[in-house]
C-alpha cells in the first residue's frame, strides 16, 4: 500500500452540495492533520467564475463546518477553478493543459485523483473523455472516485462499469459508500476478529438473529426527482445495508489485505438467498410515509413533497429478512429496515444471542437474552447486555449493560467518513470501497425485489411520519417469534 500523500485532486461538480458540505471540509481536516504532503485541487464545473470566487466558496464551506481556522487562507490557495463542458473534447484539452501546469508548479509527481461528485449519467462519458483526451496519461498514479448510485439496476451498472473500465483498471476505481467510512462500521471487523469472546460465538449455534436499522427523521426534502427513480430499496438497501450485512457475516480473512477482505465479502453476497416472485412479499415489506408529527411539527406525506408524483408508488421504507445460505449462518435471519420520516435518526446493529437452554432464575418470567449492540450513528459505541444477580438476598437475575461510548472522556477525534475515505484513496487503500463483484451481486439481489414491486400498486401511504414504519414490518418478525429492538432506548423490560 502506498503512503504517498502527494496528489492533484480534480473535483467534477465542485460547485455542488456534496463538495461544499463534505469534500472541502474533509480535505481541510486532512491538511490540518498534516496528512496532505503536497497537493492542489482543481474544481471543475460548467459555469465560469474567477478563482477568487471559488476559493471564497471553499473557505466559507470550511468555516460553516469547522469554524474559524488560522491557516485557512494558505489552504484555499491550493484551490483552482476551471469551467468545463463535460461533453466537449476541447474542454478536456484545456483542462489537461491546466492540470499539467498545476502539477508542475506543485511538483505533484503526476499523481491524480478524479472525483466525480455529480449526476450519475456523467460518470461513463467523463471517464471515457479522461482517457481519450489524455488526462489519464500521467507518470504517477491515477484514481477515479465515484459516488453512488452505480447504475439503477444490474444492466445499467454493467454498462457503466464497461465504460469506466475502458479508462481505469478495477484497482484504480474507488466506488464510495460513505457508510464504510463510519467509525463503528469499520469497527465491525475489529469487534469480531480481535475479541476471543465473540468470534467463537459468531454463528448459527449461538446467534438467533441480527437486526440492522437505519432510520431517518428527515423526509425526501428537495430530492424528490431523484428519489422517485430510486426509492429506499435502491437508495439504501442495495449499498449501505447490504454492505453492513457483508461485514457482519463474512468469514475471517487470511490476512487484513484489501483483496482478502473483499473476497470474503463477495462470498457473503454469493451466499445470499435469492428472493423472487411471490416470495418477495413473504420476505420484504415496503412503505411510504403519510402525514404526521416530527419533533412536534406537522409534516406532509411523501406524495405532497416537491417533484413527487401525487400517485407515487415509490417506497420510502423497506424492511426485510435476508437469509445467508452457508454453513455459518444457515437458519439465522438478518433483519434490515430503513426509512424516512421515522421516529428517530439512528443507525444501529443488534446481535441477539440465543436463549439459554433452561431458565434457572425466573420460574414465571422470561429471562432477557444477551445482546451486543453496535451504535453507528448519531451516537457511536458498543453496548453488551448481560444478566447478573440482583442486589439483595435472592438469586433473581436482572439485565445489566456494559457500554463504551465514543463521547465524553472516551471521545476520540473521530474523522468524518469522507475524510477517512479520501485519505484511503490517496494511500491506495481500496478496502473500504466497493469492488465491482460486490456491486453486481447486490444489484442481482435487489433487482428481483424491485421487479415484483414495480408490477403491483402498493396501498400507500401506510405509515405515519414519526412512527417506526408500517405494521407489516412488525409482523415480519413476529411470525418468526422475534420483535424489533427499539433504536432510541434498549433499556426496556423484554417481558413488559
Amino acid at each position: 500500500m502506498e503512503e504517498n500523500m502527494t496528489s492533484l485532486i480534480m473535483i467534477f461538480g465542485a460547485t455542488g452540495d456534496l463538495a461544499k458540505r463534505k469534500l472541502f471540509p474533509s480535505l481541510y481536516r486532512l491538511y490540518e492533520g498534516k496528512r496532505l504532503n503536497k497537493f492542489a485541487v482543481i474544481g471543475v464545473a460548467r459555469n465560469a467564475q474567477p478563482n477568487e470566487t471559488f476559493q471564497q466558496a471553499v473557505k466559507e464551506s470550511v468555516l460553516a463546518a469547522l469554524g474559524n481556522k488560522n491557516d485557512l487562507d494558505e489552504f484555499v490557495s491550493h484551490f483552482y477553478y476551471q469551467a468545463h463542458d463535460a461533453a466537449d473534447s476541447s474542454s478536456y484539452a484545456d483542462l489537461k493543459k491546466f492540470a499539467d501546469e498545476i502539477d508542475e508548479h506543485y511538483n505533484l509527481e503526476g499523481n491524480r485523483i478524479f472525483y466525480l461528485a455529480m449526476a450519475p449519467q456523467f460518470f461513463g462519458p467523463i471517464a471515457l473523455h479522461l482517457k481519450s483526451d489524455g488526462l489519464t496519461d500521467v507518470k504517477g498514479y491515477k484514481r477515479l472516485i465515484i459516488e453512488k448510485p452505480f447504475g439503477h439496476d444490474l444492466s445499467s451498472a454493467k454498462e457503466l462499469n464497461q465504460q469506466i473500465r475502458t479508462a481505469f483498471s478495477e484497482e484504480e476505481i474507488y466506488r464510495i459508500d460513505h457508510y464504510l467510512g463510519k467509525e463503528m462500521v469499520r469497527n465491525i471487523e475489529v469487534i469480531r476478529f480481535a475479541n476471543a469472546i465473540f468470534e467463537p460465538l459468531w454463528n448459527n449455534q449461538f446467534i438467533s438473529n441480527i437486526q440492522i436499522t437505519s432510520s431517518e427523521t428527515l423526509g425526501v426534502e428537495e430530492r424528490g426527482r431523484y428519489y422517485e427513480s430510486s426509492g429506499a430499496l435502491r437508495d439504501m438497501l442495495q449499498n449501505h445495508m447490504l454492505q453492513m450485512v457483508a461485514l457482519l457475516a463474512m468469514e475471517p480473512p487470511i490476512k487484513l489485505s484489501t483483496d482478502e477482505i473483499r473476497s470474503e465479502k463477495v462470498r457473503v453476497f454469493r451466499s445470499l438467498r435469492m428472493i423472487e416472485g411471490e416470495q418477495v412479499n413473504d420476505y420484504f415489506v415496503r412503505g411510504q410515509y403519510g402525514e404526521g408529527s416530527i419533533n412536534g411539527e406537522q409534516v406532509p406525506k411523501y406524495r405532497d413533497e416537491p417533484m413527487v408524483d401525487k400517485e407515487s408508488n415509490t417506497e420510502t421504507f423497506v424492511a426485510g429478512k435476508i437469509m445467508i445460505d452457508n454453513f455459518r449462518w444457515a437458519g439465522v435471519p438478518f433483519y434490515i429496515r430503513t426509512g424516512k420520516r421515522m421516529a428517530a435518526k439512528s443507525t444501529k446493529i443488534v446481535i441477539q444471542f440465543k436463549d439459554i437452554p433452561i431458565n434457572l432464575y425466573y420460574q414465571t418470567e422470561k429471562l432477557n437474552p444477551n445482546l451486543l449492540v453496535i451504535h453507528v450513528q448519531p451516537e457511536e459505541g458498543i453496548t453488551l447486555y448481560l444478566n447478573a444477580k440482583k442486589a439483595g438476598g435472592n438469586m433473581d437475575a436482572e439485565e445489566v449493560k456494559l457500554t463504551f461510548a465514543n463521547t465524553g472522556a472516551n471521545a476520540m477525534n473521530t474523522p468524518e467518513g469522507y475524510e477517512k475515505l479520501l485519505y484511503d484513496c490517496m494511500r491506495g487503500d481500496a478496502t473500504n470501497f466497493t469492488h465491482w463483484d460486490e456491486v453486481a451481486y447486490s444489484w442481482a439481489f435487489v433487482d428481483k425485489i424491485s421487479e415484483v414491486w414495480q408490477k403491483t400498486k402498493a396501498d400507500f401511504p401506510n405509515y405515519a411520519s414519526g412512527s417506526m414504519g408500517p405494521k407489516a414490518a412488525d409482523d415480519l418478525l413476529e411470525k418468526d417469534g422475534f420483535f424489533w429492538w427499539p433504536v432510541t432506548d434498549l433499556d426496556v423490560e423484554i417481558c413488559q
